[in-house]
């Protein structure tokens, strides 16, 4: 079982570095992303859903797209790993911004205060589905407008649950992080790891 690479159905970039760091070989399952094309995973919060139950449903339907798409493409039996990442403050979820006023009103609700950042994780093979969710949290020291408006217009926000990257220009804004850094970059490692082991991933 050693060696054997898996699907990872994202297309984020920074899930894709997090892998390779910790040396596991994948194929992209790429899902469909609105607006552009009907997505494959309806992303949408539904009536009174809480956050952590939101970030578990949208992995575990990733996963489950994914595995689809495998099978109808008749590609080899590996395991898929699906994962979402939201922020959650004053119990409301941040996705991702739909453009840059409101990329600049999410920064402005984060300034000067902690959140939570939620990030699940699926792991399914033949059948069987296992998870995990990865809760840190995140402060932000204060934030001027002008601040903001330069970082938005940075373009880094863009396609990023809360409008910001931990591991970009966002890392001057943030005084403190408790939890896992790997998972508020989109995919905590050490989670991650235990789920592919007991998928038979060889882990380094």
């Amino acid at each position: 079982m050693a060696d054997k690479s898996i699907y990872l159905a994202s297309r984020s970039p920074r899930r894709r570095e997090l892998l390779r760091q910790i040396g596991v070989s994948f194929e992209i399952i790429p899902l469909r992303e609105a607006p552009r094309y009907p997505a494959d995973v309806d992303e949408t919060p539904r009536a009174g859903e809480v956050p952590d139950a939101y970030v578990l449903r949208v992995a575990l339907e990733k996963a489950q797209a994914a595995v689809a798409i495998t099978r109808a493409r008749r590609l080899a039996s590996r395991p898929v790993l699906a994962a979402d990442t939201t922020v959650v403050c004053d119990g409301a979820i941040l996705g991702k911004p739909e453009n840059a006023a409101a990329a600049a009103l999410m920064l402005a609700s984060l300034a000067d205060r902690v959140h939570r950042v939620l990030t699940a994780i699926a792991v399914t093979t033949g059948g069987v589905t296992e998870t995990r969710v990865s809760e840190s949290q995140v402060w932000f020291r204060a934030m001027s407008p002008e601040e903001i408006r330069r970082y938005v217009a940075s373009g880094e926000p863009t396609d990023k649950a809360g409008a910001y990257a931990v591991q970009g220009r966002a890392a001057a804004f943030i005084t403190r992080i408790e939890g896992s850094y790997s998972g508020i970059m989109g995919l905590p490692l050490a989670e991650t790891a235990e789920l592919l082991r007991g998928h038979g991933i060889s882990i380094p």
